[in-house]
């Protein structure tokens, strides 16, 4: 009985072992690899399409924190970079990580005619009329290490910024203010 007993306990031992060990390795993946919709997740979190307590994104990640306080964070893209632009006339704010659930710009609901260069003068967007949302950012995926010349047009007024897309770029644009193109 003694024999039946130990055996028992010693596959309990391994058997709980196992169990421990692969729930550890689980915990210990530090990041989630790229969402198979991580644009998708991304716009919905910017449109306010669906909410958290927080979402912020940084030149890597996409970085959730849930209505429990928990936070998950999403590899993006190796190609691609997320960028935010906020064009204004008055009034913006200092911001060098995007923030989809808390950063506002002046101008929501407008539309910018909206053209990007890189740094070679190929076009990556032609003067293409774009509609900042209702936090009144434009959002953009652009290819990654590389710099460009943006310039944003809107009713008269222009606004231009040389911007970049490498390794720890800011994802937040809330610099660029639109002004009479004589003043430029």
């Amino acid at each position: 009985m003694n024999k039946k007993t130990l055996a028992a306990a010693g596959v309990v031992a391994i058997a709980l072992g196992a169990y421990l060990f692969a729930g550890n390795t689980e915990k210990q993946k530090p990041e989630h690899d790229i969402a198979p919709n991580i644009k998708q997740m991304v716009h919905d979190f910017s449109t306010g399409n669906t909410t958290a307590q927080s979402a912020s994104i940084t030149s890597g990640q996409l970085i959730v924190t849930g209505d429990d306080s928990k936070e998950i964070t999403y590899n993006l893209p190796e190609d691609e970079f997320f960028l935010s632009i906020a064009p204004y006339i008055d009034k913006t704010h200092p911001c060098a990580i995007h923030s989809l659930t808390g950063c506002q710009g002046e101008m929501t609901d407008e539309e910018f005619s909206v053209a990007i260069e890189d740094s070679e003068g190929n076009s990556v967007r032609d003067k293409t009329t774009m509609k900042s949302q209702d936090n009144g950012f434009i959002d953009l995926w652009l290819p990654r290490d590389k710099t460009y010349h943006i310039t944003v047009e809107h009713d008269g007024k222009t606004a231009e910024s040389a911007i970049s897309t490498f390794e720890n770029d800011n994802t937040c644009i809330a610099t660029m203010q639109l002004k009479d193109k004589q003043s430029l």
